[in-house]
């Protein structure tokens, strides 16, 4: 790939390095930012200044300083999603792989190697894997899995309710999406802190990482291999059992990708929500004034912080032209989800609430889009009210400067969030909600068409509501059950009470104080 600024001179040119000691050294081959390294630690601020430089697509370098498209508008990015003639998600056309320039054991390899999922498949073949995915996905019943989420909830708190604090990244973001995808998957006994612990552990890409995959690999082959003999009504149950008739290693590499994109993409999106919360005021106000409900201020957040910054990658299936910039076949381009949500040309005011518009990137769009995006709102969703209705006195517990993110090409994951609180007691998660007490119901409002009696004789007109009067009974209270039915007839006794002030002596009918509004007195 080489940018339309630097036409005459190739990458490699020796003298476009700037000399040691400049403070353009961190710049790599051909003037080109780098999005690793100590120059790249805030990458939203690089990407605004690419914005600036190169406009709404501009050419980056990789690790290894292998070089890539990254976009960053947001009308670009949906351009390239939507349109699979021009673009396609096949690294196997990828230019730099295809040059020897992508080593086996380049950091983002994980990211880039092509697998048969429906992630990467075009055409028929994706048509099959999508359609079998989307289809598992249309069975899962949604308000069963809301108890479920409900439920870990409540087991999440009692681990901590009582001690009055808490890090609410670690113990409950971290862990919630992985107890519910469990369930939905169909492997609820494997839920644990190790695969929770070994998902982290694959996702930060550390030295341990090819183990901690092969340890959720060998979870999911369990399940695959006990659901083809044993089926139930999961997902994985109903993935096996789609006309596409998945292999056994089609339907464990699936269950990795729901498990991994679903996992990571709503932990990041739980711990950015309750960030928000508790570290910006108005936004809180407008939670508890009623203003704004849990899952707008999700769609907020999703505004905001998408769960992944970027997605790798996109692939130009012949030459063409994006966002002013001439992309060749086989060129790399990062699809910009963060930079793409921050456009000033579809957000010039980023303080603006963004209540009811979905327009953002954060779940994708085109053949590609997010299968899974409604399981990650409703545990959100589900899972933050539930925090907040059993800590409602929940404060951040640190200055809000103090709040550090790991951060990636990929993501900004919140490293913690520690919050204070008054202790609370545990509660019953076994409990169903059908055990607890249920009040009786609540009499109907006794009705008379016997008007109570007049404070002065006077005929009321039919075409005049009748005035209020003091009732026997407040409205605000039901009437007592009576050993014995009351006749309508009969009105009931009242209570003692204070003797009512008396009218006026002579109050006029409607149609008086009609006549007397038409004459203007």
């Amino acid at each position: 790939m080489t940018p339309e600024t630097h036409p005459s001179t190739g990458m490699d040119d020796p003298r476009l390095d700037p000399p040691p000691g400049c403070p353009a050294h961190g710049v790599g081959p051909g003037g080109l930012r780098r999005l690793y390294g100590p120059e790249a630690e805030d990458l939203s601020d690089l990407y605004e200044q690419l914005r600036e430089e190169y406009g709404p697509v501009a050419p980056v370098l990789l690790h290894d300083d292998v070089p890539m498209w990254v976009v960053l508008g947001h009308t670009e990015n949906l351009h390239m999603v939507r349109t699979p003639s021009q673009f396609c998600r096949d690294s196997r056309i990828w230019n730099p792989l295809l040059e020897g320039m992508v080593k086996p054991d380049h950091p983002l390899m994980p990211h880039i190697a092509w697998e048969p999922i429906c992630s990467y498949a075009e055409g028929d073949e994706h048509l099959r894997l999508r359609g079998a995915v989307t289809g598992a996905m249309s069975t899962i019943d949604h308000r069963n899995i809301r108890r479920h989420i409900n439920r870990y909830t409540q087991r999440l708190v009692n681990d901590f309710c009582e001690q009055g604090e808490a890090d609410l990244v670690s113990q409950f973001a971290e862990h919630l999406p992985m107890a519910v995808m469990c369930e939905i998957l169909g492997m609820p006994e494997e839920y644990n802190d190790r695969i929770v612990q070994a998902t982290r552990d694959m996702l930060r890409g550390t030295e341990t990482a090819i183990a901690s995959h092969a340890y959720v690999m060998s979870a999911l082959q369990r399940l695959t291999e006990r659901r083809r003999t044993d089926p139930s009504d999961d997902f994985t149950s109903q993935l096996m059992a789609h006309p596409a008739r998945l292999t056994d290693d089609e339907i464990t590499k699936h269950l990795w990708v729901v498990l991994m994109a679903a996992y990571e993409a709503t932990a990041n999106l739980i711990a950015n929500v309750l960030r928000m919360v508790l570290t910006e005021p108005g936004f809180r106000a407008q939670l508890k004034g009623g203003q704004m409900t849990v899952p707008e201020a999700v769609e907020q957040s999703l505004w905001n912080e998408p769960p992944f910054s970027t997605v790798f990658a996109y692939y130009a299936k012949q030459d063409t032209e994006l966002g002013g910039q001439r992309i060749r076949k086989g060129d790399g381009l990062l699809f910009g989800i963060a930079p793409g949500n921050i456009d000033p040309r579809v957000r010039p005011d980023l303080s603006a609430n963004m209540q009811g518009n979905r327009s953002h990137l954060a779940f994708g769009g085109g053949p590609h889009e997010c299968p899974g995006q409604d399981i990650a709102r409703g545990i959100a969703d589900t899972g933050v009210d539930a925090l907040l209705m059993r800590l409602p006195d929940v404060q951040l517990d640190c200055e809000e400067d103090e709040l550090t993110w790991r951060q990636s090409i990929a993501s900004r994951h919140l490293v913690e969030l520690p919050v204070r609180f008054a202790p609370k007691p545990q509660q019953d998660v076994l409990a169903r909600p059908s055990h607890a007490p249920v009040p009786p119901p609540r009499p109907a409002w006794h009705v008379s068409s016997t008007p109570p009696e007049p404070v002065q004789s006077r005929t009321v007109p039919q075409s005049e509501p009748v005035a209020a009067a003091p009732a026997p009974v407040p409205q605000s209270e039901p009437v007592a059950a009576a050993p014995a039915p009351v006749p309508q007839s009969q009105p009931v006794a009242a209570a003692p009470a204070p003797a009512p002030q008396p009218e006026p002596a002579h109050r006029l009918g409607a149609w008086q104080r009609f006549v007397r509004w038409w004459r203007g007195y």
